[in-house]
């Protein structure tokens, strides 16, 4: 099973794949989406929904699994954050990769056991898994390739029985 993890923001859209097969995983590819300050929001928008369209069709992932998003204080920001959010979903969904969605909670729980481990623990877990020498930078690439690890645990009937109707399982 293939695995595309997101990291949503619009200055920085941390992605991550991966493969899991026979309980081991492997990363495929990982980066970010940057784009600059000062440039018009749309444009924003467009640059990020082309580039995570042009990357999901290199990887071709069996599913797309992105960070719910939580905000307690800046609904500026907020809002700004679930549009590139939606972005990032249009592309998954015109190319018809399942979507899933995970709380940050979900996410530290699933890569290291304990729902309030802090981000380095988070991190340096996610190298271990994926056997890599450095943790990726941005941290928003290494959080998304913690989300793609967590949609690889939770992966249960619902994604099996979607492949299975897709005939890719």
């Amino acid at each position: 099973m293939v695995v595309f993890g997101i990291d949503p923001g619009y200055a920085i859209v941390g992605w991550g794949a991966i493969s899991f097969r026979n309980n081991a995983y492997k990363a495929l590819g990982f980066g970010a989406v940057e784009t600059r300050a000062h440039t018009d929001f749309n444009q924003r928008l467009e640059y990020i929904y082309d580039e995570l369209s042009a990357i999901l069709k290199r990887c071709r992932p069996d599913a797309l699994a992105i960070e719910r998003l939580y905000f307690q204080n800046n609904q500026k920001t907020a809002i700004k954050v679930a549009q590139a959010r939606g972005v990032t979903l249009l592309a998954a969904q015109k190319l018809g990769i399942p979507i899933f969605e995970y709380t940050p909670l979900q996410v530290k729980t699933a890569v290291t056991g304990y729902g309030k481990a802090k981000k380095p623990q988070v991190m340096e877990m996610t190298r271990r898994l994926l056997n890599l020498s450095e943790t990726p930078k941005p941290d928003d690439t290494a959080d998304a390739l913690a989300i793609a690890i967590c949609h690889a645990q939770a992966a249960g009937s619902e994604l099996r029985m979607r492949l299975r109707q897709s005939g890719r399982l």
